[in-house]
C-alpha cells in the first residue's frame, strides 16, 4: 500500500500541513455526512504550537456557521490550526442529533482529516455538549496500545443511571450539554446533507459498540478539552435545563427545535445509556485532560466539573474554575480562549 493510500484510512505517513482554508463533507462511520472547515494558523510566527491541530465541537444547537463558534475558531487559529464542524442535525450535516452518544463518530471523522492533512498532534476542544462528546471520544477511541474493552469496564455509581456500556438504540436523550443559548451557525464542495434512515437513524444502535469495536485508527486525540459539560445524563436541576430537556423529549420540542434552533433531534432517543462523561473520564488517561468550567453557569453548577475531575487521572488532569464565566462558547473571552489553546499546545 503506498502511504498516500495508507493515509486515507489511518495517517501515519509524513507529510506537508496543508496549506489554506479547506471545506469537506466528511463520512462518519455509520454513513452521516458531516460539514467541516480547515483553517491553517496565519503563519510560522503566530503558530508556537508546531504542528498542533485543534478540533472544535460545539454545543447543543450551534452549528459550523454560528457566530459563537467561528468567534471562537477565529480565536484559536491566532496560535494554531483549527477544525470546526457541525454536528449531526444541526447545520448542513446529515442526521439526527442524538445529544452526544452517536455525535462521538463525527468527532472521530473530524479528528482523522486533521491527520490526513498532516498534523501529528491533535487536540479536541468540546464547548457543552461538545465537552460531553470529546471526553466520551477520547475514552472510546483510545490509542492502539491502551485500547481494552468497554464491556470489561464497571461503571458504579458514576454513571448517573445506566450500569454499563450500551450497545442498544437511542432513548430519551439525557443531560445534553448545550442549550439555546450556545447558539449565537479530500476537499470539496458542502452540497446538503437531509436526514434519512441511512443518516445515523436511531436503529443503528448506540456509538459505543461501534467505537470500541476497532482500533482508534487515526481517531485518538493527543489531548483534550472540556468546556462547560455535564458529568451526568438527565440532569433537570436548572430551569435552562428543563426547558432543554422539554425542547428534546416532547413532539413540540422537538418542532420547535427544528424549526427555532434548525437543529433536527432524533424522535427515538435512547434505549439504553451510552457511557456517560464521568465514567468515560477515567478512562482517558494517559491522554492529558483539561476541565473548564465557569462559576456562573446557568446550565450546569459546579459538582459536574469536580465530578468529572474526581474520576479523571489526577496525574493527567486539570480543572480551572473560571470566576465570571457563564455558559459553553457564547460565554467564552478571548483570554480564556487563548489560554485552552496554550495549554493545548503545551499537552498534546
Amino acid at each position: 500500500m503506498t502511504c498516500a493510500g495508507e493515509a486515507q484510512s489511518a495517517p501515519r505517513c509524513p507529510s506537508a500541513v496543508a496549506e489554506g482554508e479547506q471545506r469537506a463533507m466528511l463520512l462518519t462511520d455509520d454513513g452521516v455526512s458531516i460539514e467541516a472547515r480547515y483553517q491553517p494558523s496565519p503563519g510560522p510566527d503566530t503558530e508556537p504550537s508546531g504542528r498542533l491541530a485543534l478540533v472544535v465541537g460545539h454545543g447543543f444547537s450551534g452549528a459550523l456557521e454560528r457566530p459563537a463558534l467561528r468567534r471562537v475558531a477565529s480565536a484559536f487559529q491566532q496560535r494554531t490550526a483549527v477544525i470546526t464542524f457541525s454536528f449531526r442535525g444541526h447545520g448542513r450535516s446529515g442526521g439526527r442529533s442524538t445529544v452526544g452518544d452517536r455525535e462521538v463518530l463525527d468527532l472521530a471523522a473530524a479528528v482523522r482529516w486533521a491527520r490526513r492533512l498532516g498534523h501529528r498532534r491533535v487536540a479536541t476542544v468540546g464547548f457543552s455538549m461538545g465537552g460531553s462528546v470529546v471526553i466520551r471520544q477520547a475514552a472510546l477511541y483510545r490509542k492502539a496500545d491502551e485500547i481494552q474493552s468497554l464491556q470489561d469496564v464497571h461503571q458504579g455509581e458514576r454513571t448517573g443511571r445506566s450500569p454499563g456500556r450500551t450497545d442498544g438504540v437511542l432513548g430519551p436523550p439525557g443531560d445534553m450539554a448545550g442549550s439555546p443559548g450556545d447558539v449565537p451557525g479530500s476537499p470539496g464542495e458542502v452540497t446538503d446533507a437531509p436526514a434519512g434512515p441511512t443518516d445515523g437513524a436511531a436503529s443503528a444502535g448506540s456509538a459505543d459498540s461501534a467505537a470500541s469495536a476497532g482500533p482508534a485508527d487515526g481517531a485518538a486525540p493527543d489531548a483534550v478539552v472540556a468546556v462547560s459539560s455535564p458529568a451526568r445524563w438527565y440532569y433537570r436541576g436548572t430551569a435552562p435545563m428543563r426547558r432543554l430537556h422539554w425542547a428534546i423529549t416532547r413532539p413540540t420540542g422537538r418542532l420547535v427545535s427544528r424549526y427555532g434552533l434548525r437543529t433536527r433531534i432524533d424522535p427515538g432517543g435512547w434505549a439504553v445509556d451510552p457511557l456517560s462523561p464521568v465514567a468515560a473520564a477515567p478512562l482517558i488517561a494517559p491522554t492529558p485532560l483539561l476541565i473548564v468550567h465557569g462559576d456562573r453557569d446557568p446550565y450546569f453548577p459546579l459538582d459536574h466539573p469536580r465530578m468529572l475531575a474526581s474520576a479523571a487521572d489526577p496525574s493527567t488532569s486539570e480543572l480551572w474554575i473560571e470566576p465570571g464565566y457563564g455558559h459553553a462558547e457564547t460565554a467564552a473571552s478571548p483570554e480564556l480562549l487563548a489560554r485552552i489553546a496554550d495549554w493545548a499546545a503545551a499537552h498534546a
